[in-house]
């Protein structure tokens, strides 16, 4: 299941803002973004992955994505950094 690898990642990014700046420096291996996120916090994320070439995974809600991460609030995006 590939949302194994986000919860056993040594490092990772959570939150947009974050996912987005490991996306333009090249350090992102994969991204989860939930499907729920609101369009104008995911689309310039999800374009700057098509660019870079990076595999994009999506999670149905922004709650699960949270869960995964290991954090009480909701998240519309994360990444692995290194496995």
């Amino acid at each position: 299941m590939p949302f194994e690898r986000l919860t056993t990642a040594c490092r990772k990014t959570v939150g947009t803002k974050q996912t987005l700046k490991a996306v333009q420096r090249g350090q992102a291996k994969v991204v989860f973004v939930a499907q729920d996120a609101e369009a104008h916090v995911s689309v310039p994320l999800i374009q700057a992955c098509q660019v870079k070439g990076i595999p994009i995974v999506e999670v149905p809600t922004m709650r699960e994505l949270g869960k995964l991460c290991g954090i009480l609030v909701n998240c519309a995006s994360a990444a692995v950094i290194e496995d």
